[in-house]
């Protein structure tokens, strides 16, 4: 972060501060412990298809093109998503970085928002491993999308990443949920 200091003003430049009404920089984080090895949760997260397993049935969601066997620096995703009066919209995102079993950040390079950073962090923790998703986004459209965030989008990302809760839990359960 950054503090600039003038006369009787302080002011801060922090680009990614949700609380910054001017720059209308949101954050969602979701963290979740599975009772599973860092190394079998990094197989699953880092291989792109399997988006779709944790992704919601009833959400309009495609994945385009062949996909290589695991996220690496560089990769390019293409989607297709369907967005309520806008119709079909393409999604290009880039792995932008990876370190090999414990991170990887997606950034959105064409698509329905105005800035998309995912980052994807596993942590070995006891009981098993702590998987947190960090996403700092931006809507476009000025007022509109503010108001289309109020209304849709913010309750949109939430119910998918209670779903991908949920189907993670499925497909990693503890063994006391397998009893």
């Amino acid at each position: 972060m950054l503090l600039l200091y003038r006369p009787f003003v302080k002011v801060r430049l922090d680009f990614f501060d949700s609380a910054n009404s001017l720059r209308l920089v949101h954050k969602l984080i979701q963290t979740q412990t599975l009772p599973v090895e860092q190394s079998v949760l990094w197989d699953f997260v880092s291989v792109p298809q399997n988006l779709n397993e944790i992704t919601p049935p009833d959400m309009a969601f495609k994945i385009v093109g062949d996909l290589p066997d695991r996220a690496t620096a560089g990769l390019l995703l293409e989607y297709r998503v369907k967005i309520p009066f806008l119709g079909w919209t393409p999604w290009l995102t880039e792995i932008k970085y990876v370190e090999e079993g414990v991170s990887f950040m997606d950034e959105q390079r064409v698509g329905p928002y105005k800035l998309w950073l995912h980052t994807h962090r596993l942590e070995k923790v006891e009981g098993g491993t702590k998987m947190t998703d960090e996403i700092r986004y931006q809507i476009p459209f000025g007022v509109f999308g503010s108001i289309a965030h109020l209304l849709f989008v913010r309750r949109t990302l939430g119910k998918i990443f209670d779903y991908r809760r949920q189907r993670l839990n499925e497909l990693f359960p503890s063994s006391e949920a397998e009893s």
